[in-house]
């Protein structure tokens, strides 16, 4: 029997952030592979904004990029094993 007050299920987990609104980054640049790789996952998709933390308005311009780069065989489309 639990109280009201009580969370049933509940798990207090760490608040996600944006970190270009922490950190101030106003552009994500699509040449720097090393930061764009972050926000891919291990076949190449790009993260989702509920994963990764970002902002909307960020989480757009991260998409860019990272189809900049792809458009520029700077990064592949698929891969077996990007990491």
């Amino acid at each position: 029997m639990t109280l009201i007050n009580e969370s049933i299920g509940k798990r207090h987990t760490k608040k996600k952030y944006c970190r270009f609104k922490k950190l101030g980054i106003k552009y994500i640049d699509y040449k720097n592979l090393d930061f764009l790789l972050r926000f891919l996952n291990e076949q190449g998709k790009i993260l989702p904004r509920r994963i990764s933390g970002n902002s909307l308005k960020y989480q757009k311009k991260v998409a860019q990029a990272v189809k900049r780069a792809r458009h520029l065989a700077l990064l592949p489309y698929v891969t077996d094993n990007l990491k």
